[in-house]
């Protein structure tokens, strides 16, 4: 697993917000699922201080809370950057040169897939599938599709985000 580079912000107003969800939850059979999602809205991913809160409002073992927040996909242990870069590694964009897009983009942010910036301003992730095959290799920042990528045009695409951004990265 990827190491978390960025602090727990957590703030007291997201807690209290956390703390209500789980008080309306807590009674209710297989209320660890549903607390995590909300947990996950709030926090925007579930650090190990966010699956603590949980595992003791709940009366559960952290382990436990560990074991639902990694084996479903759709939670996030790691913070996510303002701007999410997607790189499609379904086949056809695999075939067309996907993996070279990734590790382009892995070099110009220095972090890998799964892992965010230090500064917050990205975060990397590859899936398997956007549904632009005719366009392979994808990528997509936020919610804009790049398509018919080249290595070489990776630079520039995420230039433009960083100018955007006051020159940072």
């Amino acid at each position: 697993m990827a190491e978390n580079s960025l602090a727990f912000k957590g703030t007291k107003a997201q807690e209290e917000k956390l703390m209500a969800v789980i008080e309306q939850n807590k009674e209710l059979p297989g209320a660890l699922l549903p607390v995590l999602h909300e947990a996950q809205e709030i926090y925007g991913y579930l650090p190990i201080e966010v699956q603590q809160m949980v595992a003791d409002g709940l009366g559960v073992s952290l382990s436990e809370v560990y074991g639902v927040a990694t084996f479903y996909s759709r939670f996030s242990l790691t913070p996510k950057g303002k701007h999410r870069i997607s790189v499609c590694l379904g086949t056809a964009c695999y075939v067309k040169g996907a993996d070279k897009i990734l590790a382009e983009v892995e070099k110009k942010l220095g972090i890998k897939s799964g892992e965010c910036t230090p500064d917050g301003l990205f975060s990397i992730d590859s899936c398997r599938c956007v549904g632009a095959c005719g366009l392979a290799p994808v990528m997509m920042i936020d919610e804009e599709v790049y398509g018919k990528l080249t290595p070489k045009e990776v630079d520039k695409i995420l230039d433009k985000y960083i100018a955007e951004e006051g020159g940072k990265q």
